[in-house]
């Protein structure tokens, strides 16, 4: 709905700027949107969406700290999980190889599972 009162404002905007009638244009666009704003069902339509509005903020205020607990304490499984199923995981002999050298670089295997030049993984 946000979208579409955007892109109506936008509109008018632009109309009035590219229109050749000017400054009676605008009034007349001015005085039809003081209109619609007077109406009551307008009126009460704006009411109702800034109570809900404050509501589900409140609710989600409060709802957030235990949100951040709980997710906090799934990241590091969900991280594990997903390195597992990528296969860089511990393998099944408890081999817990790391992709990252003891200087802090990210080591990436050699082609065809050879060593570099080195001797480093990396290629």
């Amino acid at each position: 709905m946000g979208y579409r009162a955007m892109f109506v404002a936008g509109f008018a905007v632009g109309f009035v700027a590219g229109s050749r009638a000017g400054r009676e244009r605008y009034d007349q666009m001015v005085k039809y949107a003081r209109q619609v704003a007077d109406m009551p069902a307008v009126q009460k339509a704006t009411v109702t969406v800034k109570e809900k509005t404050t509501e589900i903020s409140k609710t989600a205020m409060a709802k957030a700290p235990d949100v951040a607990k709980s997710a906090s304490a799934q990241v590091p499984k969900m991280a594990k999980s997903a390195m597992q199923k990528a296969g860089r995981g511990a393998s099944a002999e408890g081999d817990d190889t790391d992709d990252v050298s003891a200087d802090g670089h990210l080591v990436y295997p050699a082609e065809d599972g050879q060593a570099s030049a080195d001797g480093n993984r990396y290629s």
